[in-house]
């Protein structure tokens, strides 16, 4: 047998030195880890320690969060109101508000330079109506100083799917005598509110959305408003939609004048005459099916929009809902801003705090659905076609780069209205209320001094002079 050859001293290991890998100590480190005492109840008895049976795990609780706000915890409305929160029950519904007088303000010194007599007060109370996806929140900067220049009260409410106002579920064959989420709601509680201030008329400030009801309000009560100021007014319908339906119309009245024209100077040829008549039968038979086709779209439409309501009363509608709100509605907020890198922590948690409000999905798709259904009903003449009927003193505010409703768009409202006012402020987006609140102020203030300001001694002088 060959002998062995012994290794040189270098490459040998010491016989009382065990490689650590096989030593009882590295083996036990290896070992899972145990508590003391018995194991868990959901360990299996063949493989103590080893990954439970999902069958004997306890229940994960999934946690769904929108925009940041955990829907696994909401809250009555009331739980989150703030110490100067009130709230009025309108048919039903508890709706949230705030009240501010010139009386409660603690910081005079600031705005001194606006009202410092009472000659400078308007005495005229005032009702902020917010828009789309606002609340009253969108108001906090300016309700004071607005107060302390009309020397008298300054409320805004959310108005039902939005703030803090009272969820409920709402169906057409429900037994409440009229629906929360609709225009016409919206007006009743605008009216309301100007009867719990004690006071014969108001001042309307409405902002995007909120224009609409302001306006609304005027047409059904224009004795009970002193004034509108409408900021940012989505009142208007794309200008190419108009514009289509102004042309046809024109096009169609100088056809008519062309035909008359041409039916004066027809000879009386018995050819011709017979040739007219049929061209007149055509025409009639034209005008007919064109009828017949609106008629048809017309239905089509309806039971399109039935078609989308009932898929947006179902789960479907309340997840879609969840996920636009979680994937846009942040980015709406800042959208809305001249410059998204102001919007702070503290704006996004005004937003989104009603988010945490139980039932809020459901509102916002009834209140959706409520719109859907105003677009298709014929009986009520839209508000952007009776602009010219308003009398009372108006003021229209845009911001120079909003985004949402342009400049453009609101002047068009501005140049509807008889004898309305028309201002716009710079360096500011869709809430000129919240991103310029001294410059919005002060142009509510000179319009208020115009209409309804008691003249000074100076410009009695001058008046007199």
């Amino acid at each position: 047998m060959p002998q062995k050859v012994p290794l040189p001293c270098y490459l040998q290991s010491p016989p009382s030195a065990p490689h650590p890998r096989h030593s009882a100590a590295f083996s036990r480190s290896l070992r899972p880890c145990r508590p003391n005492g018995p194991p868990p109840a959901f360990a299996s008895a063949e493989f103590p320690g080893s990954v439970p049976d999902i069958a004997q795990m306890p229940p994960r609780r999934c946690h769904r969060s929108v925009a940041g706000i955990d829907q696994d915890d909401l809250l009555d409305p009331d739980a989150l109101a703030d110490p100067d929160s009130s709230f009025y029950e309108i048919n039903g519904i508890r709706v949230h508000h705030k009240v501010c007088t010139h009386e409660d303000s603690s910081d005079q010194s600031a705005d001194s330079a606006i009202t410092n007599a009472d000659q400078n007060q308007i005495g005229l109370p005032i009702v902020l109506l917010h828009g789309f996806g606002s609340s009253v929140f969108s108001w906090t900067h300016i309700m004071r100083p607005l107060a302390r220049i009309a020397g008298a009260k300054v409320l805004a409410f959310d108005r039902p799917a939005f703030g803090l106002t009272s969820r409920t579920i709402w169906s057409g064959d429900d037994t409440k005598p009229i629906n929360p989420y609709s225009m016409a709601f919206s007006v009743i509680a605008t009216l309301a509110f100007i009867d719990q201030l004690g006071a014969k008329k108001a001042v309307l400030v409405g902002h995007s959305a909120g224009c609409l009801v302001a306006v609304e309000a005027y047409f059904e009560a224009p004795e009970r408003v002193a004034a509108l100021v409408l900021v940012a007014p989505a009142i208007f319908v794309p200008v190419f939609r108009r514009k289509g339906v102004k042309e046809y119309g024109v096009g169609e009245q100088e056809w008519q004048n062309k035909k008359d024209s041409n039916g004066s100077n027809l000879p009386t040829n018995p050819l011709n005459r017979i040739w007219g008549k049929f061209l007149e039968l055509c025409l009639w038979i034209a005008g007919f099916l064109m009828n017949m086709i609106r008629a048809i779209v017309s239905i089509v439409r309806s039971l399109y929009c039935k078609a989308v309501v009932a898929v947006l009363r179902s789960s479907v509608g309340v997840r879609l809902v969840r996920l636009v709100m979680d994937k846009f509605g942040i980015l709406a907020v800042r959208n809305a801003w001249y410059d998204p890198s102001k919007v702070t922590d503290h704006v996004i948690q005004g937003y989104t705090k009603p988010l945490r409000s139980r039932g809020w999905e459901m509102a916002l798709l009834e209140y959706t659905i409520s719109m859907i259904m105003d677009s298709i009903s014929s009986s009520k003449v839209p508000v952007s076609e009776r602009l010219s009927e308003i009398s009372c003193p108006v003021l229209v505010v845009s911001g120079d780069t909003d985004r949402l409703v342009p400049r453009w768009n609101t002047e068009r409202v501005a140049r509807a209205i008889p004898g309305a006012g028309f201002e716009v402020i710079k360096n500011s987006g869709h809430l000129p209320q919240e991103e310029r609140p001294e410059e919005f102020v002060s142009v509510v203030e000179r319009f208020l001094r115009r209409a309804f300001g008691r003249p000074n001694n100076e410009q009695v002088l001058q008046a007199a002079a």
